[in-house]
């Protein structure tokens, strides 16, 4: 023992274990703690995740609720064909030309039809409504999704 350290516990950390249920002396005698009867009482009790005692929990009524917003939901832009008609010099209509001619912002861009088109352009990468891609094609123009 001539060179080892004894490490003692802080005071105050090993206590005696509380033995339950053991009499009225013991001070957990009776109900052992768990109050007066009820179903957590009882011995085996477990209750799932979000359980409200049959009320609706709030995991599943948040949807039905005013002010809910999904969060896989994204915001779209709105951008329509006369605007697009608007800048000549957009032959190739990405998000990013979108975004640099000022028409989309950050949001995920969709073209609608609103007036018309007479040349032919390229919208590659962007969701359209069906009578655009109709007056694209008509156009003589081409859309990749």
């Amino acid at each position: 023992m001539d060179n080892q350290l004894i490490f003692m516990p802080a005071p105050g950390a090993i206590t005696k274990r509380v033995r339950r249920a053991r009499g009225n002396a013991s001070g957990l005698g009776g109900e052992a703690g768990r109050g007066h009867k009820g179903q957590k009482s009882r011995s085996g009790y477990s209750r799932r995740f979000g359980f409200e005692g049959g009320q609706t929990s709030l995991l599943r009524s948040a949807p039905k609720r005013k002010g809910f917003k999904a969060l896989s939901r994204e915001t779209v832009s709105l951008v329509f064909l006369d605007q697009i008609d608007r800048l000549p010099s957009l032959l190739t209509v990405t998000r990013i030309a979108l975004q640099a001619a000022g028409l989309c912002g950050r949001h995920v861009p969709k073209i609608l039809m609103r007036g018309s088109i007479n040349r032919a352009i390229t919208i590659q990468g962007v969701s359209v409504s069906r009578p655009v891609r109709d007056a694209i094609l008509a156009a003589g123009g081409t859309v990749i999704d």
